[in-house]
């Protein structure tokens, strides 16, 4: 991927900036921050079928006949137990328990094929080859060559079915199939935030731009369109749902950012860092946690703002937004363990905020 003004070029950065939709730095890629009036593209996502372009990612291929074995080493959960045709998240860790990466696994017939993100690339793959010191596996770079694009949404499902006649709602979450729309075939991946059934595509590099154009097309016909990063990371903070580089990352261990739960076996066996994940565990607390957050003030504090208790700085803000349907500023923040029940108010330089539980209606 090529810089620009310090993103990374996508394959569709150069049709998106044709079109003139304005672009913006997430996950350190040159990604739509809207395409016009971006409430209406919280609208798209919130109640018809938003388009996404996720192509923040980097792509990796495992093969050889220890690639099961090597990845279920050093990956927090269970690789050995995917099914084909399967995936599931973990995360790579230091031997201090601290997060180096988010990476889905997704099990093939006879490879494993990883997704993790483009703005860690470099340092990830040499950390990962590191480890493949007497084991039979090849890891291979096919970033260069893959896209992915997404329709999220209630009737996204409706709209992959008309496409593709794929039912993701009979799917089981991250199950994905080889399929074709209008010719172009690609990889359709069931994902469901918000509990409403959507779809990835994972294609080819070069089939991005035509393939944006038959599902934009698509999602319009049940009112929808395309949705940029602006809307979608209010949507996400309504369903509480965390970013890597932004709500977690190196500084956290996995329990303080709340992934103990979705990211982690704990009967696989050993891992790198599942002495600390361990040691975690067995004493049922961390100093601080991850937390969703309200903000009652006129104005969204900044990324980086303290959050305090009596004049006390006792956390920090992580990420902000503006719920639509909630006429009210959100965001996420780590704060003291002590901090984070739902309820607890705390202030900013704005003003108060208050944590709170999510999926927000």
């Amino acid at each position: 991927m090529e810089e620009q003004n310090g993103s990374a070029e996508t394959v569709l950065s150069e049709m998106h900036r044709k079109n003139g939709t304005a672009l913006g730095s997430w996950f350190g890629c040159a990604l739509p921050e809207k395409f016009g009036n971006w409430k209406s593209e919280y609208v798209f996502l919130r109640e018809a079928a938003g388009l996404l372009d996720k192509n923040y990612r980097a792509y990796l291929r495992f093969t050889g006949p220890d690639r099961v074995r090597y990845l279920n080493a050093i990956l927090t959960n269970d690789i050995k137990g995917l099914k084909e045709n399967h995936a599931n998240i973990s995360l790579f860790l230091n031997p201090q328990g601290h997060i180096q990466a988010e990476i889905e696994t997704h099990a093939l017939a006879d490879k494993l094929f990883c997704v993790s993100y483009a703005m860690i690339r470099e340092r990830l793959i040499p950390a990962l080859d590191k480890y493949i010191i007497m084991d039979d596996v090849t890891l291979e770079d096919r970033t260069a060559e893959c896209m992915t694009l997404a329709l999220e949404g209630p009737k996204a499902a409706v709209v992959v079915s008309e496409l593709t006649g794929a039912d993701v709602k009979g799917m089981e979450e991250l199950e994905s199939r080889e399929i074709a729309v209008n010719g172009i075939a690609c990889r359709l991946v069931k994902r469901s935030p918000g509990n409403n059934a959507g779809a990835e595509f994972l294609g080819h590099a070069k089939d991005g731009v035509a393939l944006w154009g038959v599902l934009e097309e698509a999602a319009k016909k049940h009112g929808g369109g395309p949705a940029g990063y602006y809307a979608l990371n209010s949507v996400r903070l309504e369903q509480g749902i965390p970013w890597y580089g932004y709500d977690f990352g190196e500084k956290q261990i996995p329990h303080e950012a709340g992934l103990q739960n979705s990211h982690i076996s704990y009967t696989k066996g050993c891992y790198t860092g599942q002495e600390i994940v361990e040691r975690v565990r067995s004493r049922g607390q961390v100093n601080r946690a991850r937390v969703s957050l309200w903000f009652e003030a006129d104005e969204i504090p900044l990324v980086n703002s303290p959050l305090r208790s009596d004049e006390k700085e006792v956390g920090q803000v992580t990420r902000v937004g503006f719920s639509v349907a909630n006429d009210a500023g959100i965001g996420m923040g780590y704060v003291r363990r002590e901090h984070a029940a739902v309820g607890t108010t705390l202030r900013t330089n704005e003003g108060k905020a208050r944590v709170i539980a999510t999926p927000l209606g």
